[in-house]
C-alpha cells in the first residue's frame, strides 16, 4: 500500500475549529504538525504535572471497519475518540469531545550544554539481546545503563527494592549520568536505559501488565530526526532534542522511525510510584510548542486492501506482516489498537483458525495481559 506523508484531512473541521476556539493553532506554516498544545508551567512539577484517572488497560476491538459505510464509519469513529478522556498539558485547555493527549511534556533541559556526541557514539556499538524483540521490527534496541543488578546483560524491566548499579556501559557514559544526576532525584529512579530506534518499530502495547502497580516512565531524547514518531491512543506526535516527557504508559502506544540514517536514541528514566510527581531542575523555557501529528483518514480501499492481505498468511509470514498494520495509524487517522482489530480479521481472511487464535493471542499479549517472563511462541 502507499504511504502519504500526513496532511490535512479535506472533511470534518469540526474538531479543528473547536480547538482553534480554545486556543490551539496550526504547527509553522507548510508544517504538517497540527493542534500544537499550550506548554506546561515551567512553575514546577507539581504545578505542571496532573493526575489521570484510572482505565481499565488495552482496547478491545472495534469490529469490521471496512463493512461500515463510510458516514457511519466516521460516525463511530468520533464516538470512539469521545470514549477516550484525555488530559493535556492542562485541563482548562481540554474541549469538550475532543480527547487530549495523556502523555505530558513536562520540560525541556538545555541539552545543548552537554558534549554528548562521543557517547552516543558508544550506545550505537553496543551490543543488543533481543529482549524485546516480540514487540520490535527493524532496528530498536535497549541499552541498559542503571538497574539493580549492575549487571550489563540483566535487560528484563521490573520493579526493585534495593540501590540503583551502574551497569558497565553506565560507567562509560559520565556525561549522560551526569545529566540524570543534575536534572532528576534519583531516590525513586530503578531503571535508565536508552531505547535506540532506526528504520523500525516497537509496536502498540501497554506496559506494567505484569506487574500489580506502574511506575512513571519519561523519556528525554538525546539524539532524533523528523521521521521519528510516537503514538498514544488516537495520537502521533513527536518528542523534540532535549524534551522531558512522562509518557502515559498504561494504554496502547508505540513508536516508530522511517529514518534510515543515524538512530534516534532515548533516555528512558523509570521511577517507583505513578502518583507522586518527579522533581525537575535546571530545565529552560520552552520555545516550541507540543507537536501533534495529524493524519487524514484511511480510506475504505486502502482498509480492504490491507485486511484482504490476510489471505496470504501463513504461520511462517504472519508475524512480519503485522508491521504493516502496525504502521498504517502513523499515517492514517486511527487509534493505535486498531491495528490488531484489523490484523485478527485480516487473520479470518485466511481461513486458517489457528491464524485467527495467534492473531488474538499477539493482541492479548501486547495490550491486555501477560506475566513477567511470558514470551509468544510464533
Amino acid at each position: 500500500m502507499p504511504s502519504a506523508a500526513p496532511g490535512r484531512a479535506s472533511e470534518n473541521r469540526e474538531p479543528e475549529l473547536a480547538l482553534r476556539a480554545a486556543g490551539y493553532g496550526p504547527g509553522p506554516a507548510g508544517s504538517p504538525h497540527r493542534y500544537p498544545v499550550p506548554a506546561p508551567s515551567t512553575a514546577n512539577a507539581d504545578e505542571r504535572t496532573e493526575s489521570v484517572p484510572k482505565k481499565p488497560r488495552g482496547h478491545k476491538g472495534a469490529g469490521r471497519v471496512v463493512s461500515l459505510p463510510s458516514h457511519l464509519r466516521r460516525f463511530m469513529v468520533t464516538i470512539a475518540r469521545n470514549a477516550h478522556e484525555l488530559t493535556g498539558a492542562s485541563k482548562k485547555h481540554a474541549v469538550k469531545g475532543i480527547p487530549l493527549l495523556n502523555s505530558q511534556r513536562l520540560a525541556v533541559l538545555p541539552i545543548d550544554s552537554y558534549d554528548l556526541d562521543s557517547e552516543l557514539s558508544i550506545v550505537d556499538r553496543h551490543d543488543y539481546q533481543g529482549q524485546y524483540d516480540a514487540l520490535t521490527f527493524g532496528s530498536w534496541s535497549s541499552h541498559v545503563l542503571a538497574n539493580g543488578s549492575g549487571a550489563d546483560s540483566d535487560h528484563a524491566f521490573r520493579p526493585h527494592t534495593g540501590e540503583l548499579a551502574l551497569t558497565e556501559l553506565g560507567e562509560q557514559l559520565p556525561g549522560i549520568m551526569s545529566l540524570i544526576t543534575k536534572h532528576f532525584d534519583t531516590d525513586r529512579l530503578q531503571w535508565a536505559r536508552i531505547f535506540s530506534l532506526r528504520d523500525g518499530m516497537i509496536v502498540p502495547h501497554v506496559d506494567f501488565l505484569e506487574f500489580a502497580e506502574p511506575g512513571t516512565r519519561l523519556q528525554i531524547t538525546l539524539r532524533t530526526s523528523e521521521e521519528t514518531l510516537h503514538s498514544e491512543n488516537d495520537f502521533v506526535y513527536h518528542l523534540r532534542r532535549g524534551e522531558v516527557w512522562k509518557i502515559h504508559t498504561t494504554v496502547p502506544h508505540s513508536a516508530r522511525s522511517s529514518s534510515t540514517g543515524t538512530a534516534r536514541l532515548s533516555l528512558c528514566l523509570d521511577f517507583a510510584g505513578a502518583d507522586e510527581p518527579i522533581a525537575i531542575r535546571g530545565d529552560i523555557p520552552a520555545t516550541e510548542p507540543v507537536r501533534i501529528i495529524e493524519r487524514p483518514e484511511a480510506t475504505e480501499a486502502e482498509l480492504e486492501e490491507l485486511i484482504d492481505s490476510g489471505r496470504d498468511f501463513t504461520p511462517e509470514t504472519m508475524r512480519s506482516a503485522f508491521r504493516r498494520f502496525a504502521a498504517l495509524h502513523f499515517e492514517r487517522r486511527a487509534h493505535a489498537a486498531t491495528a490488531f482489530d484489523w490484523y485478527v480479521e485480516a487473520a479470518r481472511r485466511s481461513g486458517d483458525d489457528a491464524l485467527v487464535a495467534k492473531a488474538e493471542a499477539f493482541r492479548a499479549y501486547c495490550i491486555e495481559k501477560r506475566v513477567f517472563g511470558e514470551t509468544l511462541d510464533w
